[in-house]
């Protein structure tokens, strides 16, 4: 009685058969059982490949053939192509690492395969009754979407990258005035930051470094620098002044003019709406005269400086925004 074969092509010996070899020939099978189950190839591509595999007929050498190993490596240097690997039609599985840099479609001499990417793996079965190599589980891809700095989102299963969400490795860029979103616990509603459609120049906001106290509100340095601060009313007072100064709007001055006259030179680019208070402090106007300069804008619509003579004034100018009146006393 003749020697028959398994699926994995191993000498199934009959009685009496291959006396004095049969131990070589057991051996040789238990070595290609090892590789079916544990073996470990890496295979150079460089164009279609067929997977060695042949029954293990009457040899007592065990040879290591590609188409036992479990796991199969396929490595090279190809690019933007596709080769086909063929592997045996006989029941069994594999792991596929495909590291040669083409896609590799495997294939056990049917119409049904599988294609793996350069730098994807995947798990495979043959099904040698329909000639099929079926995936075991979806390709994973090693390959990011789109393009370098672009973050990874899933896009219908395969990664996907926008050239509007970048990361530079710093910083995080959302293009086309997309928003940053922030959903409510339902995730229905959600509150949205985003830019101007138009930016004059590019500039950054940098949050406060603590949370502040009830009522506060957050204002800036001019710099991009944010903190609380507590809203006030009416104007900033500033120390004594006893000699020439220049005004800042929003601010109150008391103007000591004892020793001396004293020129406050007004602000020469003010807003509309802007305001500045000054007081005699001394009681010496009358003397020594107080003056306003008005630094190439009106004051009460007259293009002259304004004189304040009277003892014990009190005075608050307010820019009107028109090149016609300039600034305007509150009262008169």
């Amino acid at each position: 009685m003749a020697s028959t074969f398994s699926n994995l092509g191993l000498n199934l010996q009959a009685t009496g058969e291959n006396s004095g070899t049969w131990g070589e020939l057991t051996n040789v099978n238990l070595q290609e059982i090892d590789n079916a189950i544990a073996g470990v190839v890496t295979i150079t591509l460089t164009g279609n490949t067929t997977l060695a595999f042949t029954s293990n007929a009457t040899s007592t050498t065990f040879t290591d053939e590609a188409g036992r190993n479990k796991t199969i490596i396929l490595s090279g240097a190809l690019s933007a192509t596709t080769v086909t690997v063929s592997v045996p039609n006989i029941e069994k599985d594999y792991v596929i690492i495909n590291n040669s840099g083409a896609t590799a479609t495997i294939s056990s001499g049917g119409s049904t395969t599988v294609s793996i990417g350069t730098g994807s793996k995947n798990y495979v079965i043959v099904d040698p009754a329909t000639t099929s190599v079926i995936s075991a589980i979806p390709s994973v891809s090693a390959n990011p979407g789109g393009s370098d700095t672009q973050i990874q989102f899933n896009n219908a299963g395969s990664f996907g990258g926008s050239a509007n969400l970048v990361w530079d490795g710093t910083n995080l860029n959302i293009g086309a005035t997309g928003e940053a979103r922030f959903q409510d616990t339902t995730g229905g509603q959600y509150v949205g930051l985003k830019a101007a459609g138009t930016v004059a120049s590019s500039y950054t906001l940098v949050l406060p470094t603590a949370t502040g106290t009830a009522n506060q509100v957050i204002q800036t340095d001019g710099s991009g620098n944010l903190s609380f601060a507590t809203v006030s009313g009416g104007a900033a007072w500033q120390a004594i002044k006893t000699a020439d100064f220049n005004v800042t709007v929003k601010e109150g001055y008391f103007v000591d003019t004892t020793s001396t006259t004293i020129t406050a030179t007004l602000p020469a680019s003010p807003t509309i709406g802007d305001f500045v208070t000054f007081i005699d402090y001394a009681g010496t106007f009358d003397t020594n005269n107080f003056t306003v300069g008005r630094n190439g804008n009106k004051i009460q619509g007259d293009a002259s400086d304004l004189t304040v003579s009277v003892e014990r004034a009190g005075l608050t100018l307010i820019y009107s925004g028109s090149s016609v009146q300039g600034w305007l006393l509150e009262n008169k």
